[in-house]
């Protein structure tokens, strides 16, 4: 037996021993293996919270309709858009009704406003939109992308439509044949109107156009004189939404009295009315809104508009899903609506430059808060700003600014993972003294209050010797919060949409041929290969190895390309790192203490073989 030292001389010896610090790779266990288990800790709290908070954030409950409304609720689905037959002629007045003259359109046509952003395309059936064409985005065909989504709105209805509670009104609203104050083509600024009167109903429409994405929509409903409930609607999701996973990323947004709230679909109960007042309110998916911002937010009226559609369900083209098609209706019940509406993409700049009613003057609340980092807004906004900068002034492409902006990123983490070694070089010296500890209590039951001294000393003896056994964690707990907010950053905006880096066409989908992450998996492997652990036992070492890379990798399959790309090429980093390392002293002198400790522990067995 070896003759035991006293613990001053066992410290005493350790320093000489390990003169140089010890640097340990932020993924690697420190001595015993305790750091491999909090690593499995964190690693399944990360999933957790990585997919739990993409189904779950704090609820708002719509609030219901007022005892009139709810009897027209249940029959709140607008009429399929259907042509009207060409022989429609202008109405004659009815005297039993009334002297005012009819104004109805003898057959449809159509009426485009542009600018340099858009083409809008509206139809005198019901005085709405057919077509809204954003003249600077694609779609996936790579055609100039349609905000209005055709399959959606010939069920639910076209976006600038009028809904009413009465389903009735509603329908005749939509199919009537309104007379254009033009046709043809309108170049902004520019002003449109559709008139509609027949039987009591009159109906007037205004809408004009500037150089923005914001459209100023003023109407005007009376029966009989008498005020009618119709909101300016837009009541279809979007022309980018195609499979199941567009429509389920779509969410209801409203600014009111300062507070944003970005809801998904399963909380917003179609035809629901909720109180105002609003800044404003509206819906988007991950790259496109429609944002309603009020004349007057005090008296504001709020419907949330909710149908479903038949999808192909992904890889079977003969089965289908139901998606949700995500909508709203604003207006007043005073029978005249007066705002603004905001349609086009979710850029930030652009967002922030519109601005709610307040004081007489546009002042209010900015649209800002509908780009969506969720919780980690803290994090992912000042990243993405980080990644534009890199993008404008370094390197034109998403893809190798992504890369630019890892590198910076590693670099800057640098030093919490050089913390992160020293704690695990520092709680490596005092092992045997702690290990003494337990064994001088083991012999108490977990429920003996003598246990706690056993904490105490362990405690007492970390602190004298400056250990700080949460100093390990610290990388990790940077690594996490920023890797999700990295995934939201490029979920939600919409500059990686369709933008290319070699082989992959659009960085904000799935790699299409899973390149990336099997090279992740590769390279996660080559940094748990080329770390050294002292003090982990070989079985767990291969478990780790192959498990983490492969469960890790699984994650990056079906998610965004460009968190692939940041999360793939920080391994790259890291194997640079450790493999230079590993020739260095230190690296030399680590190989040292995990092959004594190795064969330590090989010998031990064999003797208590002998023994037995």
């Amino acid at each position: 037996m070896e003759p035991r030292r006293a613990p001053n001389a066992a410290r005493s010896s350790d320093r000489q021993e390990l003169s140089l610090a010890e640097i340990r790779n932020p993924n690697q266990p420190g001595g015993g293996g305790q750091d491999s288990r909090t690593l499995l800790i964190f690693s399944i709290v990360f999933v957790l919270i990585f997919l739990g908070l993409q189904y779950f954030s704090p609820k708002k409950k719509t609030q219901p309709e007022t005892p009139a409304e709810v009897a027209s609720t249940s029959a709140r689905k607008a009429s399929t858009f259907t042509p009207a037959p060409a022989s429609a002629m202008v109405a004659a007045p009815d005297p039993a009704k009334g002297s005012t003259q009819a104004v109805e359109a003898a057959a449809e046509s159509t009426t485009v406003a542009e600018n340099e952003l858009y083409r809008i395309t509206f139809s005198n059936r019901g005085g709405q939109v057919v077509s809204w064409i954003l003249k600077k985005y694609k779609d996936d065909a790579g055609k100039p992308l349609d905000l209005v989504n055709p399959k959606a709105a010939a069920k639910a209805g076209y976006p600038l439509s009028l809904w009413s509670y009465d389903v009735n009104l509603r329908n005749q609203l939509a199919q009537a044949l309104y007379v254009p104050s033009a046709t043809g083509t309108l170049n902004a600024p520019a002003t449109l109107s559709f008139t509609y009167s027949n039987n009591g109903l009159e109906v007037k429409k205004t809408f004009s156009f500037d150089s923005t994405y914001v459209v100023h929509v003023d109407t005007t409903a009376t029966n009989h004189g008498s005020p009618v409930t119709a909101l300016i609607a837009w009541p279809s999701g979007f022309g980018d939404q195609d499979t199941l996973p567009d429509y389920a990323q779509s969410q209801f947004d409203t600014m009111q009295g300062g507070k944003n709230e970005n809801q998904a679909a399963k909380k917003i109960a179609g035809g629901g009315t909720i109180p105002g007042p609003f800044e404003w309110a509206g819906v988007s998916d991950l790259s496109f809104a429609a944002i309603f911002l009020p004349d007057d937010p005090s008296q504001t009226l709020l419907v949330g508009l909710h149908d479903s559609i038949d999808v192909p369900r992904h890889g079977k083209a003969d089965q289908t899903d139901q998606a949700s098609v995500l909508g709203a209706a604003m207006g007043s019940n005073s029978g005249h609506s007066s705002l603004r509406l905001f349609a086009g993409p979710k850029v930030i700049d652009v967002l922030a430059s519109v601005r709610a009613m307040a004081n007489g003057g546009q002042t209010g609340p900015s649209l800002e808060p509908v780009v969506d980092f969720g919780y980690s807004g803290i994090i992912a906004k000042p990243l993405f700003l980080a990644l534009r900068w890199v993008h404008e002034h370094i390197v034109s492409n998403w893809g190798w600014a992504i890369l630019v902006l890892t590198l910076v990123i590693n670099l800057a983490m640098l030093p919490t993972r050089i913390q992160m070694m020293k704690s695990a070089l520092k709680m490596q010296r005092i092992q045997p003294e702690m290990n003494a500890i337990k064994e001088k209590f083991k012999k108490y039951k977990t429920t003996d209050p003598r246990r706690a001294d056993m904490n105490k000393e362990m405690f007492d003896l970390q602190k004298r010797e400056g250990v700080n056994m949460f100093g390990g964690c610290l990388p990790m707990l940077v690594q996490w919060p920023l890797l999700f907010a990295f995934y939201r950053m490029l979920l939600h905006t919409i500059e990686l949409r369709q933008a290319p880096w070699l082989w992959i066409h659009n960085l904000a989908a799935p790699d299409p041929l899973h390149i990336l992450p099997v090279f992740f998996i590769v390279t996660m492997f080559l940094v748990q290969y080329l770390t050294p652990s002292p003090g982990m036992d070989p079985a767990q070492q291969k478990m780790m190895a192959f498990t983490m890379p492969v469960f890790f990798g699984f994650m990056t399959w079906n998610l965004s390309s460009g968190l692939a790309l940041y999360w793939a090429f920080g391994n790259v980093i890291n194997v640079i790192q450790q493999a230079v390392m590993n020739r260095t002293g230190i690296g030399k002198q680590m190989r040292e203490i995990a092959a004594k400790r190795a064969a330590k522990k090989s010998g031990g067995s064999g003797r208590q073989m002998v023994r037995r």
